[in-house]
């Protein structure tokens, strides 16, 4: 893998997303750091209009200042009901200091509203149609070589929370085809139909063309 090294740098201090991420490499041998693991990085302004400015500005910034290759996502959850919202703004949903519940309390509420504004309630045995997007941007300093995956995830917004394997929206994103949350999804079994998992795949695809 060219655009690899033995030392990965995540460009998160999500706890959650750093125990995917870790397990996903695993099997090739790549040593997974976080921002946790630095005190010299600043944050990084997500501004972009897309998942995938995001993804690659944060790349790229945080490759600048550590002289690692750096892989940095940028993921969200799209709703139907929602007209694609919240989008990029999915971590600060309810407010820039908000919490996953805060989130998803936000989220349950703009949809009764909708809901019951179009007349859905009664007809519809989910919230909506939803999707869980993932953009992986991987850029290495020294060969100033980037990389970019998307991967994507269909399923419908559940009213009420279930399970709590998960983090962020993963206890309202309904699977039809396993028939759970993904908040009900072991580690193995997320790793096989997540969006950030599906991302992973076509980055890694490319990097062994």
């Amino acid at each position: 893998m060219r655009l690899i090294r033995d030392t990965l740098v995540i460009a998160t201090r999500n706890k959650g997303k750093v125990k995917e991420f870790a397990e996903l490499f695993e099997e090739f041998g790549i040593n997974v750091r976080s921002l946790n693991d630095f005190e010299n990085v600043p944050e990084i302004v997500e501004d972009g209009a897309t998942f995938a400015e995001n993804a690659l500005k944060k790349a790229t910034a945080v490759a600048s200042v550590l002289h690692l290759p750096v892989l940095a996502d940028d993921s969200g959850l799209t709703v139907d009901l929602l007209d694609g919202k919240p989008g990029v703004f999915s971590a600060r949903f309810a407010g820039e200091k908000a919490t996953d519940q805060m989130n998803n309390e936000k989220l349950i509420a703009e949809l009764r509203k909708q809901t019951e504004r179009r007349g859905l309630r009664n007809s519809a045995p989910y919230l909506s149609p939803a999707q869980f997007v993932c953009v992986l941007a991987l850029y290495n300093p020294e060969r100033n070589e980037a990389m970019q995956a998307e991967g994507r995830c269909e399923g419908f917004i559940v009213e009420k929370p279930r399970g709590s394997l998960g983090f962020g929206y993963d206890p309202l994103f309904y699977l039809p085809e396993v028939g759970k949350t993904m908040a009900e999804l072991d580690t193995h079994e997320k790793n096989r139909i997540s969006h950030r998992a599906r991302a992973l795949r076509k980055l890694l695809d490319k990097l062994r063309s």
